[in-house]
């Protein structure tokens, strides 16, 4: 705890406790950390930077007051970690022997003369002389340059007219790594052309699909754009907004609206941003400075060099980034070697001195510039707050450290295959070009002693893996990096991504994983349906429809259910239909069987009665032959609607309409046959014996006969054309697949049934012209009635049987069968049943003649 007390405390001092003397010291010393050696390495980092104004009332830009120069801390380990690999290689006896490294490590500067100016001064010497070499006593060999391509790209401008060979430390260029145009830059970083298909793949897996772009109008940036494009499309990620900045937006505040205003219309909960560390930064600092953010997360390419300052929008936001960094090994000794380094270890270090006298309120002694004094006991770089410096290995740092052993590789197979190699003066100076070190950079490629490989060949690298990390900075200053994730593109399709979802911080508008849509997701049961003239993620939620069913959510198609399977009521799951079929066991069907059964066994009754009573009047004069053939078809009528009930099968398929046309046919014809002859035994009693002949020959007699035959050939045809057969109906009834018999040939069946409508309207055109005859004698009124119940059910029976489905329409058939049946009858024995059993006086010939004198009086 003493270190984080003493340095909070140390760090409220202002800046100007230190004494001129400080000040003094400072301008006499070059901005340089220097180790001297036969040859060196000069490395050019991005040290200073300006300060943003935060005046945006008018506009957003740069402060560039002196005093507004700000040094990144942060950055100073690019220069230990230099340091550290010189001295490592320095150290071992099998990689250069006999011959020492050094370094020269200057700022970039905050403005490009200074940039090239210090570049001429590493190469040439303090005399500051184009193409002359005033130094007497090393050599430089290789350049340092980076992170940002762009500063690459400009040292590059003077170093390939003299072939000069520069290595780049920051994330792979596609822009450095033509040759044509930069034949002197190597880069160490391994390839990004993963890190597209990285970032998709975050969003597939936390279900992002409205996600919003932030570009760096540079190469770089219009390089990233397509491959982000073809992997969000491929994987149905929509976005949101496309906004490609340029690299100086934080200049004016016109150009910063827009794409604030974007951000907030979209509804995205989601933010790419891609660009290099500076461009992030400047839109984060310019961005959180402006508007406080609680609902967004940012999901950034890279941003370990600028981290300094990164405590203001933090503290804003109240959250921490996604950062996809590259995956590195853990270099050995490198954090024991920060924790040592001090400004009397290395004198010549112009910015470790800086960071002693701005941190721990050192000064000089009042006798040199060189010794040290009211310094803490054991002070270092562990004590400062993890803003200003992190202890931890940047990437950058990585591949500086890589940088250096390749250089090394480079010189010791140069020097071991050159015999030209001879000392001069003391023994120590070499005498090479540096641009002889090419073809040995080229095809250098080796294992660094944390186990990963070094190439410097663009065409022969390895596609970089990443560390998803989450920068946490709160409490304000005690920043955390946390490790939640890596991507591997070497692992297997679909293991590719691996994350801890628990150890991620998000925003605190969000409790759990934050979602990112157009709209909400479409659950089960309903599909998407896309909105006109907008993204295909933006899209309404319809129903799906009857029988149809959709069990995950944002489906694009609702599936029908199988035949033998039905949608429940929420559509999100296929039931097993149940059979479905006129049962007796269901009150429908027991209600139908025990009226068949009761109008049998009362047709059977009548039956009994008219046997019992064979001889008397009433009997006889209604033919008793026609009336037992009437009586026993009506009893086989009731009873064939028994086979509609029931499963049905094959043998009852083929026996239902075929029964049904026939003993209806002779029901039907016999009331013809009794019609015709009450109407022929009065126009014999009334014409006298012009018609005695027909009766006596039985010529009505022969009607039933006839009129069935006719009936059995078109049954007969109907069963051997196209036959009733057992069918299945799994449409018209919800949650039901309908067991039921085909009718087969519809036209068969249309034709038995016209044909009984045929001889139906015929018995009642007969009956009803002989309606006025009298109906104690003969019948004709009531055949009257029964055909006029009979043609009217079934006329009633065509519509209502075509508009139902189902059992119920095997139940209309079965009821018009009994109600058409019962018609007959009632209409035709009821009455008869009634004088027998009730009105015996009128069953006798005196009641019968009585009624029959009673006719004759009356006027023709």
């Amino acid at each position: 705890m003493f270190p984080l007390i003493f340095t909070s405390v140390v760090l409220q001092l202002p800046f100007l406790v230190s004494s001129l003397s400080e000040e003094e010291c400072l301008l006499t010393k070059k901005e340089t950390a220097y180790k001297s050696g036969d040859v060196l390495i000069a490395g050019f980092f991005p040290l200073q930077y300006m300060k943003i104004a935060r005046n945006f009332g008018k506009s957003i830009g740069w402060d560039r007051n002196a005093e507004n120069v700000r040094y990144n801390f942060n950055n100073y380990q690019f220069i230990l970690a230099l340091a550290f690999a010189v001295e490592e290689i320095n150290k071992n006896p099998h990689l250069l022997p006999n011959i020492t490294m050094g370094f020269s490590a200057h700022s970039n500067g905050i403005r490009y003369h200074l940039l090239y100016k210090s570049l001429v001064l590493s190469l040439s010497g303090k005399d500051f002389i184009l193409n002359y070499d005033c130094k007497r006593e090393s050599q430089t060999v290789v350049t340092l340059t980076g992170p940002a391509g762009q500063i690459s790209s400009q040292y590059a401008t003077v170093l390939d007219l003299y072939r000069f060979p520069q290595l780049n430390f920051g994330r792979f260029d596609p822009v450095l790594s033509d040759h044509r145009l930069f034949p002197s830059v190597y880069q160490i970083a391994p390839k990004d052309t993963s890190l597209a298909f990285a970032m998709v793949s975050l969003m597939v897996h936390f279900g992002w699909k409205w996600v919003g772009l932030l570009i760096s109008e540079d190469e770089n940036g219009l390089w990233m754009l397509p491959q982000l494009r073809q992997e969000m499309n491929k994987h149905k990620v929509c976005t949101a907004f496309e906004h490609i900045l340029p690299l100086s937006f934080y200049h004016e505040a016109t150009v910063f609206r827009p794409f604030h205003r974007k951000i907030r219309k979209s509804l995205t909960t989601v933010v790419v941003i891609y660009g290099n560390n500076e461009f992030v930064f400047n839109f984060l600092n310019a961005y959180f400075t402006r508007s406080l953010s609680l609902g967004t997360i940012w999901v950034i390419n890279s941003l370990s060099t600028f981290l300094y300052e990164m405590k203001y929008f933090l503290l804003y936001s109240f959250h921490a980034p996604l950062i996809f960094s590259h995956h590195h090994g853990e270099i050995s000794g490198f954090n024991n070697f920060i924790k040592t380094a001090n400004p009397s270890k290395y004198p010549e270090d112009y910015f470790l001195a800086l960071v002693w006298i701005r941190f721990f309120n050192c000064t000089f002694s009042e006798s040199s510039c060189v010794t040290w004094k009211n310094c803490p006991a054991n002070a270092s770089l562990e004590w400062l707050p993890r803003y200003l410096f992190d202890m931890g290995m940047m990437e950058e740092s990585y591949y500086i450290y890589n940088a250096v052993y390749a250089v090394a590789q480079a010189l010791h197979e140069m020097l071991i295959g050159q015999a030209e190699a001879q000392p001069v003066g003391n023994g120590r100076k070499l005498l090479f070009s540096p641009f002889q070190l090419h073809p040995f950079l080229k095809n250098i490629h080796f294992n660094n002693p944390a186990g990963d490989q070094v190439i410097l060949d663009g065409t022969k690298k390895l596609v970089a893996e990443y560390d998803i990390v989450n920068l946490c900075n709160f409490p304000e200053g005690l920043r955390q990096v946390v490790k939640v994730g890596n991507f591997s593109p070497y692992a297997p399709h679909g293991h590719q991504l691996s994350l801890s979802k628990d150890m991620i911080e998000w925003p605190m508008a969000f409790t759990e994983t934050a979602p990112s849509d157009c709209n909400d997701n479409c659950g089960p049961g309903f599909r998407k349906s896309l909105q006109e003239g907008r993204s295909v993620c933006c899209f309404d939620c319809i129903p799906c429809p009857v029988n149809e069913i959709s069990n995950r959510t944002d489906l694009e198609q609702c599936v029908r259910c199988p035949d033998h399977q039905y949608a429940n009521t929420e559509k999100n799951l296929c039931l097993l239909k149940s059979e479905s079929f006129l049962d007796s066991r269901d009150p429908l069907g027991m209600t139908l069987v025990c009226l068949a059964l009761c109008l049998s066994a009362l047709t059977t009754a009548v039956i009994g009665i008219f046997t019992k009573h064979n001889n008397t009047p009433i009997v006889k004069a209604n033919n008793r032959a026609l009336s037992y053939i009437l009586l026993i078809s009506l009893n086989c009528c009731f009873l064939c609607s028994l086979l509609f009930i029931g499963h049905p099968n094959t043998a009852t398929c083929v026996l239902q309409q075929t029964t049904f046309g026939v003993v209806f046919t002779v029901a039907v014809s016999t009331v013809l046959a009794k019609t015709v002859t009450v109407v022929l035994a009065f126009s014999v009693t009334s014409s006298g014996r012009r018609m005695r002949w027909l009766l006596v020959s039985g010529m009505p007699n022969f009607i039933i006969p006839i009129c069935t035959l006719i009936q059995l050939i078109l049954s007969g045809i109907w069963l051997g054309t196209s036959p009733p057969f057992v069918d299945t109906d799994a449409h018209s009834e919800h949650g039901h697949i309908i067991i039921l018999c085909n009718i087969g040939s519809a036209t068969a069946f249309y034709c038995v049934l016209g044909y009984l409508g045929s001889l139906a309207l015929a018995s009642f055109t007969v009956a009803f012209l002989a309606r006025k005859l009298p109906d104690t004698f003969n019948e004709a009124k009531f055949l009257t009635f029964s055909m006029l119940v009979f043609c009217s059910v079934w006329v009633t029976f065509l519509p209502v049987y075509h508009s139902t489905k189902g059992k119920t329409m095997v139940a209309v058939e079965v009821f018009s069968i009994l109600a058409s049946s019962a018609g007959l009858l009632g209409c035709i024995f009821v009455p008869k049943c009634y004088i027998i059993l009730l009105r015996p006086e009128r069953n006798s010939l005196h009641g019968i003649q009585g009624k029959t004198h009673s006719w004759r009086k009356k006027p023709s």
